[in-house]
This record gives structure tokens, C-alpha cells and sequence, in this order.
């Protein structure tokens, strides 16, 4: 049975992974555009997760396949972390957030201080979610 230290681990991993995320974003946001710092930046964000999985909303049958949702998994076991969201124009992440768990435990939905989503929607963004 999962315990209130389980829990409190797991979201000091989420935290953990929000301010790498964040470190990330700022160097390649304070990167010159096209340099090869930003390329690198870049690369150090696509490097950094596990997985990237993508999902389709309802639709019906015979109609085109539109992607409706994402989750970037950036660790596993216990704690786990992960980004999911929405996908909207273009299948480009609109939306993010931040979700934690350990053994055992439900996905739990970290809050965000302030400018933290615009960053995790840079980090997002980073990865290719189309066909």
C-alpha cells in the first residue's frame, strides 16, 4: 500500500524534472537562433525523455485519423513522471502539465508555479507529433 512518503517522493521527483525541463528552456531560449548552441539545447530537450507517445480523440469510422493527445514520459517505476496535453493545430501541443505517481498510486497533477506551463509547452514542443 502506497504511503503519504511515497506520494511526497514521487512529487519531489515531478519537481525535480520541472526545473531540468526549465534549465533546458532557458538555454535554449537564451540560445541565438539557428546556432549551433541552440541545435544543441535542442538536442539535450529530445535526449531527455524516455518515450513519446501519441493518441487519437473519438471519431468515425472511415474518417480521418486527427491525434488528439500526447504524453512525453521522462521517468518510470517508482516515482514515475510524465507530460501530457493536448494537441491542437498543426498536431502541436497546446496544452501541458505535469503528472507524478509511485507504486501503487494514482497519476497526481503537479501545480505549476507561474510561467512554468509556458516552459513545459516549449519543452513539448520540441518533439514531433505528426504522421
Amino acid at each position: 500500500m502506497a504511503t503519504t512518503e511515497d506520494t511526497e517522493r514521487a512529487k519531489g521527483q515531478a519537481e525535480a524534472q520541472l526545473e531540468s525541463i526549465k534549465e533546458m528552456v532557458a538555454a535554449f531560449n537564451e540560445a541565438e537562433q539557428g546556432s549551433d548552441a541552440q541545435e544543441a539545447a535542442r538536442e539535450a530537450i529530445l535526449e531527455d525523455a524516455l518515450s513519446v507517445e501519441i493518441r487519437s480523440d473519438w471519431h468515425h469510422p472511415g474518417d480521418d485519423l486527427e491525434l488528439g493527445h500526447y504524453r512525453i514520459l521522462l521517468c518510470t517505476g517508482g516515482p514515475a513522471v510524465q507530460i501530457i496535453g493536448s494537441l491542437g493545430a498543426y498536431s502541436e501541443p497546446d496544452t501541458a502539465e505535469i503528472q507524478y505517481q509511485d507504486w501503487f498510486t494514482e497519476w497526481e497533477t503537479l501545480e505549476l508555479p507561474d510561467g512554468a506551463e509556458e516552459d513545459l509547452l516549449t519543452y513539448a514542443r520540441s518533439f514531433y507529433f505528426g504522421e
